[in-house]
């Protein structure tokens, strides 16, 4: 594919040659002539463009003003039209997006209908009056579904990562994917693919955790559902995956800081997973807003040349996240205007600029000789390849009446509530008090500042939903057992002390059989919150809205806020059984849950069908099987705790232990599974293939998430205390019983040694297979008798 962009080239400069001797008549609309070859209309169609409208195609400006709404009629706004005429915009972001920060409401934002009639309105001025008709881009975010109002809200990514089932993830992909395409939208923001390891940083819940074959298996699944590359298909969205790279380790926690990382971990760890996804079909990747080593991320050659291109082979598009090509100017300071700003982040391999202001200069700074065209050149020629690519140039329409039939449909809407029930994981259960019997429970509590307020379920990057299609926990469990025998009491908020009534949740405590409390914190946003430029929240200590997570609410402790602890107690000393729910966008604090309640959950934010899972796992209607995808800390002081740590192993401290309180891979079941029969054999490719027997012990059936992890036990740099290999979630019957196969490529075994190659190792490997990192059950060594050099990276096929 990388050839593929500079035949484009070779194409258009032949192309102007040609036009110097033939009439512009004859050669102007060759390019949409849809029989040519994509190359060949790519090239004919660059070949016409002035440098200004060459430049348009790299700029992607907020596209909520881009429509006006009057009543149930929409058509394109002036704003929309004089970006167009002057500036030849070819992309637009969030279109379709509401919340707070664009000030678009359920009354004011757009349906799904009307959605796809805006996109219309917005392609039909693009293609029938503009000079060269070229259509539009519009790209929606839609990491856990599309956030625009009206569709499927899933579970965020720490939550699909806590399912460990790919082809759940898969179909939650296609499901977002089809909605995108519904409505006009063409381009899907996400998966995200940051390592999280400091869980302070306010958007651990948009990631798959901490571990890098965990996130690249989820991300290469949610690239695949979306259309795996296949843009013909006309629900398959251009994934972005983001944000490159190692942006989930700032330092601080603090939200965009610099990350501290050597360039062995950045290639074993944080780039693998961002490869799988590319090499799954991701045809686009956004920039992070850190440095690393001094050098922005946006404007880092090495990492977008280099390494995404001339190694990896991509050749899709590279966009800028919001604003961070300015802030190579203004964050960074490397850059000495935006114009600086944006030439340095073209030169190092930026495509678009998302925000559309240092990149509109790139005009002077081609007409001053600062840069040379042929970089515009290749850019706009990646982005309208794949506009030819997608059918735009023919079909730039939808079909209004099929978003509005179509998006959010009852299916839909169960694929929700299947992934929302695989993401829970059930951390404690004491004395086997769930599930509980709904004929047995004559009364139930239900209690907490998360137990009904439906938006602190469904994570950051959530658009306004009708309450009526969010399930919250209250909600569920009215499902489950008749209304008169629930009792609600709220207690407290999140974070402001000024809404507790603790004596009231005490009270409906002690009428109740059972005392069911949510707690936890909120990435929902409100309109009193304020927000920068970005989009970021800016937290401050005058804002007691629920609001402790979500993008730019980095935490300095991970203690629940408010006085979620004394409601807790409260609710403790009443004597009835507790079962503790945590909602939450990253593992907060749970030692005390751990000591003291009878069964604790962790629901993440489980998305509009959140409250029906929770009631399910409650009442025994779906044994849960979620694994955690993170370690959750005993305490701050511990950070990072993440599991697969570099040899040697850390010490306890003298205030607590040195191990997370839950790890990597942990979660319980209703029922029991036993592992045994482990055998290892070579493979003539110098991998090993590892099989075992799993059978369930205990009397449902349930789910079972096997865990293969290895250890490098003498290798030429040092390797972590184990890393995790493969998984896969598997159903057994009661009683029943399965052989489990994992095959180990060299890849799989590889490691980068002293001399910055890939190669697996001639030695000896332990290879532990179980239940969690912690939960080791059959272990054994295996001998690798030759050592494989191989290559840093296969080409993306």
């Amino acid at each position: 594919m990388f050839k593929e962009t500079r035949n484009i080239l070779l194409i258009a400069g032949l192309g102007l040659c040609l036009n110097t001797t033939s009439s512009l008549a004859q050669e102007k609309f060759r390019y949409k002539d849809a029989r040519l070859s994509t190359s060949e209309r790519t090239a004919d169609l660059l070949s016409h463009m002035t440098l200004e409208e060459k430049v348009g195609q790299l700029l992607c400006p907020l596209g909520w003003e881009m429509y006006t709404k009057n009543g149930n009629t929409v058509t394109y706004s002036e704003k929309y039209k004089n970006l167009l005429d002057k500036q030849h915009v070819g992309m637009f972001w969030a279109v379709f997006r509401a919340d707070p920060w664009t000030q678009k409401t359920l009354e004011n934002g757009l349906r799904p209908a009307l959605a796809a009639e805006a996109a219309n309105a917005m392609q039909r001025y693009a293609v029938e009056e503009t000079r060269l008709g070229i259509p539009i881009f519009i790209a929606e975010e839609a990491p856990h579904g599309h956030m625009a109002i009206g569709t499927t809200v899933f579970p965020t990514g720490i939550g699909m990562a806590s399912t460990w089932n790919p082809a759940l993830q898969e179909q939650v992909s296609a499901v977002s994917a089809k909605e995108v395409r519904l409505q006009g939208g063409h381009i899907g923001y996400g998966p995200v693919l940051d390592l999280s390891r400091d869980p302070r940083w306010s958007r651990v819940e948009e990631t798959y955790g901490e571990d890098p074959v965990l996130s690249g298996t989820m991300g290469a699944a949610a690239a695949k559902g979306a259309g795996a590359g296949d843009i013909k298909n006309p629900y398959a969205v251009i994934s972005t995956i983001k944000h490159f790279i190692a942006y989930g380790i700032p330092e601080g926690g603090h939200n965009g800081n610099s990350a501290i990382i050597g360039q062995r971990e950045l290639h074993e760890s944080f780039l693998p997973p961002f490869f799988k996804t590319v090499e799954a079909g991701a045809l686009s990747v956004m920039t992070a807003y850190n440095s690393i080593d001094g050098i922005p991320c946006t404007a880092d050659g090495y990492l977008l040349t280099d390494v995404l291109r001339k190694d990896w082979g991509f050749d899709g598009f590279v966009v800028s996240d919001l604003g961070s090509i300015d802030g190579v100017y203004s964050s960074h300071r490397v850059a000495s205007s935006l114009q600086e700003a944006g030439t340095m982040s073209l030169e190092a391999g930026v495509d678009v600029d998302l925000g559309a202001r240092p990149f509109a200069e790139l005009i002077e700074a081609v007409n001053a000789g600062k840069i040379d065209i042929a970089k515009i050149d290749s850019a706009a020629s990646r982005v309208l390849r794949l506009k030819f690519e997608m059918g735009l140039f023919e079909n730039p329409y939808r079909d209004a009446k099929a978003a509005g039939r179509e998006v959010r449909s009852k299916d839909n809407v169960a694929v929700a509530r299947k992934a929302a029930q695989e993401s829970i994981v059930l951390l404690e259960n004491k004395n086997n008090v769930l599930p509980l019997s709904a004929k047995k429970v004559k009364k139930i509590a239900v209690i907490g500042p998360n137990a009904d307020t439906y938006y602190n379920q469904l994570g950051d990057y959530t658009a306004p939903q009708e309450r009526a299609v969010i399930r919250t926990v209250l909600d569920g469990i009215k499902t489950k057992v008749p209304t008169a025998n629930v009792i609600y009491a709220k207690g407290t908020a999140i974070r402001d002390t000024a809404q507790s009534d603790i004596a009231a949740a005490v009270e409906a405590a002690m009428q109740a059989d059972v005392a069911v409390v949510v707690v936890g914190g909120s990435s929902a946003r409100d309109f009193e919150t304020k927000y920068i430029e970005t989009g970021a929240a800016v937290a401050d200590a005058k804002s007691l809205s629920d609001m402790e997570s979500g993008e730019g609410f980095d935490r300095s402790t991970l203690d629940l806020l408010g006085d979620q602890i004394k409601l807790l107690e409260a609710i403790k000393k009443t004597g009835k059984p507790m079962i503790v729910v945590y909602i939450q966008g990253r593992p907060l604090n749970m030692n005390w849950a751990k000591e003291n309640a009878d069964a604790l959950l962790n629901a993440w934010y489980p998305g509009q069908e959140g409250g029906n899972a929770i009631a399910d796992v409650i009442f025994g209607d779906y044994n849960p099987a979620g694994r955690m995808p993170i370690s959750v800390p005993r305490s701050v002081g511990q950070l990072p705790v993440y599991y697969n740590k570099k040899v040697p192993k850390g010490h306890d401290y003298v205030e607590t232990l040195g191990s997370p309180l839950y790890t990597f891979g942990y979660g319980k079941s209703f029922t029991e599974f036993g592992y045994s029969d482990l055998k290892i054999t070579q493979q003539a490719d110098g991998g090993i293939e590892v099989s075992f027997q799993v059978k369930n012990t205990g009397s449902r059936a349930g789910d079972e998430v096997v865990q293969l992890y290895v250890r490098d036990e003498f290798a030429s740099t040092v390797q972590p205390i184990k890393q995790l290999k493969k998984f896969d979630r598997i159903h057994l019957a009661a009683g029943k019983s399965k052989q489990v196969v994992f095959r180990l490529l060299p890849e799989d075994l590889s490691i980068i040694n002293p001399k910055m190659q890939r190669i697996m190792e001639a030695g000896s490997f332990h290879v532990m297979v179980g239940a969690s990192a912690d939960d080791i059950r059959l272990n054994e060594k295996a001998e690798i008798t030759k050592s494989v050099q191989l290559p840093l990276y296969g080409k993306v096929k």
